[in-house]
């Protein structure tokens, strides 16, 4: 899903897609601190994501979370850890552009995804693309286009 090219979101509507995107991404997050319980940047960038919606943090302060939470995600050694800590990444620098949000949505299906045994992949992947595609305001979804 990717932000439509001609559709910008108002403020609201940006602050939805960053809480969605949070959502989305803090149902991997326990992947990436099961594999790493000493690093919460992963956490704190959800947690600046909701912050900055809440309008108590800027603009400055969440994109340092991003991208801290992209450098947790190098540091990984584990794959499925790593697609989740690139979730809360995006869905931290979905404050900045709304196009992030749908990467944080997919990031997190890819982690688990990957987390998940052969036989349960195809059903995990299905009921994660059904549980994102309820979470988001249905106005919304318009917004968004499958890739």
């Amino acid at each position: 899903m990717a932000v439509a090219d001609s559709v910008s979101p108002n403020a609201k509507d940006h602050r939805l897609l960053a809480v969605w995107a949070a959502d989305c991404a803090e149902r991997a997050l326990s992947l990436f601190e099961d594999a790493n319980p000493d690093d919460d940047r992963p956490r704190r960038a959800i947690e600046a994501a909701r912050a900055w919606v809440r309008g108590d943090l800027k603009m400055t302060g969440v994109r340092d979370a991003a991208l801290a939470a992209h450098a947790a995600a190098r540091n990984s050694d584990n794959e499925s850890a790593r697609l989740a800590a690139r979730a809360t990444g995006h869905a931290a620098a979905t404050a900045h552009v709304a196009d992030h949000a749908p990467h944080a949505a997919n990031y997190a299906i890819k982690a688990m995804s990957i987390a998940a045994t052969n036989e349960d992949r195809d059903t995990v992947i299905a009921a994660e693309h059904e549980w994102q595609y309820k979470q988001l305001a249905e106005h919304l979804r318009e917004l968004l286009r499958k890739q």
